[in-house]
């Protein structure tokens, strides 16, 4: 029987969660998912190192709990805590682990809580032996069918999702003959979205939902196959890109080798705003560039939203690469309007108005001697209740800037989303409340341009993406809070 190492920093039982939410993310930044990463080691040597490089690499995609879950001549342990990656897979916890394949996860929570129980790997004892998995995105109908599962019998230790996709597998691999086809037989249960990866002491298994809203991909290390949620993380450790995944696809890497358990036969309605702001810019998903894709949005918004200016500037990360896609289509120069301080974390706790507002400052901070007197562009990937952009136009015009022009690289948000990214409901919503001239005269503008939402398809160069949250249309039909449907 397999045997599961629990390896839990027991010095760090009672503390609180030492992630909060960034000063730049306050109420009105959304909040990125989870990454998932994993490896298959033919020769057998151990690959624990490489695992803090692929999972720091996809940090942007979740700053609250990181994790991986290890197999060694089919011996499973695992270590996973609150925290950044170099917070919990330090040195010393590296060491202490070894093995020829991994699965590793860093996490925003969009469904369950924040603390430790909901920290991923899942690893679960079963009669079989030992499933691990890790997942990105969202269960559509995961509140009606944890109460399906529990009315049943089913007793959940979290209160996320991702465990429940891992009872489906458990449940399935006792009336069948192998992992792959529990896995192909549990996934129809799920509606949503998912990248997956399963592992069983002896394989490791790639799953994305029908859909494919979620990203995820395949790369090669000399005798080890890679898969990770964006192509950045083969980058950081040296792996080929080989292909993405397919929607609704199912792979399995085993000693025998590389095998589809299932085709893709779904249709790609790709998430659009992991190309306007949750992915990395150098990361290229389903054969798009994201630093392109954003580029365009600002030659887009320039073309929509045409003004005099001095000077445009992007609000430090994701507005600068639309920015200088607007600077080029526009012909206005592009300048460096801010300094961010790279050395801030997400500990920083904002009870009040006054301290959010140094919370951004000491985020970002401007350069009063690029942008005083100047009439300025600023161009930001998104707007949700409009707090975080007004506070950021008010500290340029206290530095001096002649007049504010502000450009978002995204349409208004006027709907939730049920698959996996925190956009709040609708009531929270500052476009659904206001008129784009009433959130122009709140944030303190003197323009505001949003990009249109018939123009998204350029962003891509394809219609087949998911713009439910800026239209209402999902891909799929979505049960709301109160059961109905939509």
């Amino acid at each position: 029987m397999d045997r599961v190492l629990r390896l839990f920093w027991e010095h760090r039982k009672g503390e609180k969660n030492p992630v909060k939410t960034e000063c730049m993310s306050g109420p009105d930044k959304l909040h990125e998912e989870c990454g998932v990463f994993g490896i298959y080691n033919f020769d057998k040597s151990n690959i624990v190192p490489l695992m803090p490089f692929g999972l720091t690499a996809l940090q942007h995609r979740g700053q609250e709990s990181c994790g991986i879950a290890v197999s060694h001549n089919r011996e499973v342990a695992y270590y996973k805590d609150t925290g950044l990656v170099s917070d919990v897979l330090t040195p010393n916890v590296i060491l202490g682990l070894s093995g020829e394949m991994a699965i590793g996860h860093v996490r925003y929570s969009t469904t369950g809580g924040t603390g430790r129980e909901n920290a991923q790997p899942i690893v679960s004892k079963y009669k079989k032996g030992t499933l691990s998995i890790v997942h990105n995105g969202n269960l559509s109908n995961g509140a009606k069918l944890r109460d399906e599962l529990e009315n049943a019998g089913a007793v959940f230790h979290t209160t996320g999702d991702s465990e429940l996709i891992a009872f489906l597998i458990a449940r399935e691999r006792l009336h069948c003959g192998s992992v792959e086809e529990a896995v192909k037989r549990a996934l129809p249960y799920v509606q949503g979205s998912y990248s997956l990866l399963v592992m069983s002491p002896q394989k490791l298994l790639a799953a994305r939902d029908p859909n494919g809203f979620r990203p995820l991909c395949l790369g090669k290390k000399e005798n080890a196959y890679v898969f990770a949620s964006e192509s950045c993380a083969l980058d950081a450790v040296g792996a080929e890109f080989i292909r993405d995944i397919e929607p609704g696809e199912i792979i399995a890497v085993t000693e025998e080798g590389f095998r589809v358990v299932k085709k893709g036969e779904g249709t790609a309605h790709h998430c659009i705003f992991e190309y306007i702001y949750f992915a990395r810019p150098d990361s290229v998903l389903d054969g798009i560039s994201v630093i392109a894709a954003r580029e365009k949005a600002g030659r887009l918004l320039a073309r929509q939203h045409p003004v005099e200016a001095d000077l445009v500037i992007g609000v430090p990360e994701s507005g600068i690469d639309a920015a200088m896609g607007y600077s080029l289509e526009s012909g206005i120069p592009y300048g460096r309007g801010f300094i961010k301080n790279s050395y801030v974390g997400r500990t920083f706790i904002k009870p009040s108005q006054n301290d959010r507002d140094l919370g951004v400052r000491l985020k970002i901070n401007p350069l009063r001697e690029i942008i005083s007197g100047k009439r300025l562009v600023v161009v930001d990937d998104s707007i949700v209740r409009g707090t975080t952009c007004a506070r950021t136009i008010r500290m340029l015009k206290n530095a001096g800037a002649k007049e504010v022009h502000m450009r978002v690289a995204a349409p208004p948000f006027l709907w939730p989303c049920y698959f996996g990214t925190d956009i709040p409901d609708r009531e929270h919503l500052t476009a659904v409340k206001h008129t784009i001239d009433e959130i122009r005269a709140e944030i303190g503008a003197d323009t505001l341009g949003y990009l249109d939402l018939n123009s998204l398809h350029e962003l891509v160069g394809s219609k087949e993406y998911c713009h439910g949250c800026f239209s209402g249309a999902y891909p799929v039909r979505v049960e709301n809070g109160n059961g109905s449907e939509r």
